[in-house]
């Protein structure tokens, strides 16, 4: 518990405490009872430490989700609150190499306290504690109970780990854009419990061993969905970073564009798919300067009519390399038409108003942003009250008055961390730098169309 925050200490106890707490109040009733059963909780205990010695890793730092949970919410219906308790403290036992012995405990303790309140809550609500046909009930009396079980057993679980990654400073890892989606599913993962409870009543203790394929099919389910949501992640990765390539100075632009996107897409209430699908293409954004020549985009000076077209064609070049990735979905719309402008005198089909996808009405305004609060060859990164002032004067004609409202509300909120200041290329190094940045509006890009005479657009 070294360098953990003293609050994060005082959790880690008052959890721990309780759980033994519960397990010696629940062993002394049994005792008294001779309600358990310890033969299945054996069983049971083994079925549990198996699936809890195996989980999937998440893309949270050292956190990991099992299936185990369906073995605590089977004893819930077999051996009742004290026997769930008993078999969720058996994760203290997991043998996954080098977990900590506190992150042991505290496993053990969360499934207890879990497992125990699960099993408080089926009782109460009318469930037998026994094997269904010893009970001499019918199977369907259960599923009431069982569910009012399960939907205790796994917001708790959910909680009790919420609040640890919180106190250790870990929150901000959690993928919260998928947070229901994943306890409707962890919630149907909960019936194999009730699945196992059934198979008691005709294979007994064979049933565990039945249940172990459909368990690590679900196991199986869960880390194909996680590397997918990998690939996808570093098949976006390795598309940017081949633009910034090209670029010195707008390193790590397409991160941060992609986070500012995503804040704008909060706060106007996005839901969690088209939250993905927003960060992609934030992510994205610029990916048709692989089609644009380098040395148009990195040369010093005015531009002429023909290079400044090429610039202007990006988006579409960035549509034509993506089109391909279906996973992108609404994200083309955010590719093709970030540049468009609110009064129709953007790029590269004119847009105006409505007519401009939601998606490039957002990237507009976190592009523009990023572009103006990051280093530049011909400037200094501008402060981000000169940016937020910036957007705000551009509203109405450059970018969606909402979305900018939105940026900055979120901005309030959360904050904006700068880059880190660009070091400057060591002399003679093979790196150029351009004089302007089609994203920033405050340096609009010079374009002549003789040797004479020259517009800024």
């Amino acid at each position: 518990m070294r360098g953990l925050p003293w609050f994060a200490k005082v959790y880690l106890v008052a959890v721990i405490g309780t759980a033994f707490g519960l397990l010696v109040h629940g062993v002394m009733e049994s005792s008294r009872t001779e309600r358990l059963d310890w033969s299945t909780l054996l069983v049971l205990a083994l079925l549990f430490l198996v699936c809890e010695s195996m989980p999937t890793l998440l893309s949270v730092r050292q956190a990991a989700v099992s299936v185990s949970f369906s073995a605590a919410l089977a004893a819930v219906v077999l051996v009742g609150p004290e026997g769930a308790a008993l078999v969720g403290m058996t994760a203290v036992l997991s043998v996954r190499p080098g977990l900590p012995l506190v992150k042991r405990l505290f496993n053990g303790a969360q499934f207890a306290i879990c497992g125990y309140g699960a099993g408080w809550v089926y009782t109460r609500l009318g469930g037998p504690v026994a094997v269904p046909d010893a009970a001499g009930t019918d199977f369907s009396d259960l599923i009431v109970p069982f569910a009012g079980a399960a939907a205790v057993f796994v917001p708790l679980n959910l909680a009790l780990i919420a609040v640890v990654l919180a106190l250790t400073g870990q929150a901000d890892q959690v993928p919260l854009r998928g947070l229901a989606q994943f306890l409707v599913s962890y919630l149907g993962y909960a019936t194999f419990g009730l699945l196992i409870a059934g198979l008691w009543a005709t294979v007994a203790s064979i049933a565990a061993v039945l249940v172990l394929i459909p368990l690590f099919v679900a196991r199986w389910a869960f880390g194909q969905y996680l590397a997918q949501q990998r690939s996808y992640d570093a098949t976006i990765a390795a598309l940017c970073q081949a633009v910034e390539t090209k670029d010195y100075y707008t390193r790590g632009h397409c991160t941060r564009v992609s986070r500012a996107s995503g804040m704008i897409a909060e706060e106007i209430g996005m839901g969690s798919e088209r939250l993905r699908a927003i960060r992609y293409a934030g992510m994205l954004h610029d990916v048709g300067k692989l089609g644009v020549p380098t040395k148009v985009l990195q040369k010093e000076g005015p531009l002429t009519e023909e290079e400044f077209a090429a610039i202007q064609l990006h988006p579409m070049r960035g549509l034509e390399i993506v089109r391909g990735i279906d996973f992108l979905d609404e994200a083309f719309a955010g590719i093709m038409h970030h540049h468009e402008r609110q009064d129709g005198k953007g790029y590269p089909m004119g847009l105006a108003g409505d007519e401009i996808p939601e998606f490039a009405r957002i990237i507009a305004v976190a592009d523009a942003f990023d572009a103006m609060t990051s280093d530049r060859s011909y400037r200094n990164a501008r402060p981000v009250e000169v940016a937020a002032q910036e957007l705000r004067k551009g509203a109405g004609t450059q970018f969606d008055p909402v979305m900018v409202a939105a940026f900055l509300k979120a901005l309030e909120r959360h904050g904006w961390e700068a880059p880190r200041p660009v070091a400057v290329p060591p002399a003679g190094g093979a790196v150029e730098t351009t004089t302007k940045d089609h994203d920033d509006p405050t340096s609009p890009i010079q374009v002549v169309s003789d040797a004479t005479s020259g517009t800024e657009r």
